[in-house]
């Protein structure tokens, strides 16, 4: 901080990349509580896609339905990991790997 309390970043921390790994186990409980929680949308009626991507943007368990536990299953996953694992999925399907 300089003297008047604003922040100051130094140049340097600017330039790095920062490395994000999951671990393999986290993966596969993702796409288990992703399946879990399209299934429970779909069976009562809502728009999977629409409601899991308005819990991801949010952050609010409210789009997801509490049926089947979908509800408390999400909030066992951070958003992050629900993204990760959603884009590494279309790119598999997509070949783009």
């Amino acid at each position: 901080m300089d003297n008047y309390g604003n922040m100051q970043y130094q140049s340097e921390d600017l330039g790095n990349t920062q490395y994000f790994k999951v671990q393999p186990d986290q993966e596969s409980g993702v796409k288990k509580v992703l399946s879990v929680v399209y299934e429970a949308l779909s069976t009562k009626g809502y728009d999977p896609v629409n409601q899991i991507v308005g819990y991801i943007m949010s952050g609010d368990p409210t789009y997801i339905t509490n049926y089947m536990g979908a509800r408390s299953l999400i909030m066992k996953v951070e958003r992050d990991e629900l993204v990760e694992e959603i884009l590494e999925s279309y790119i598999r399907n997509n070949r783009w790997k």
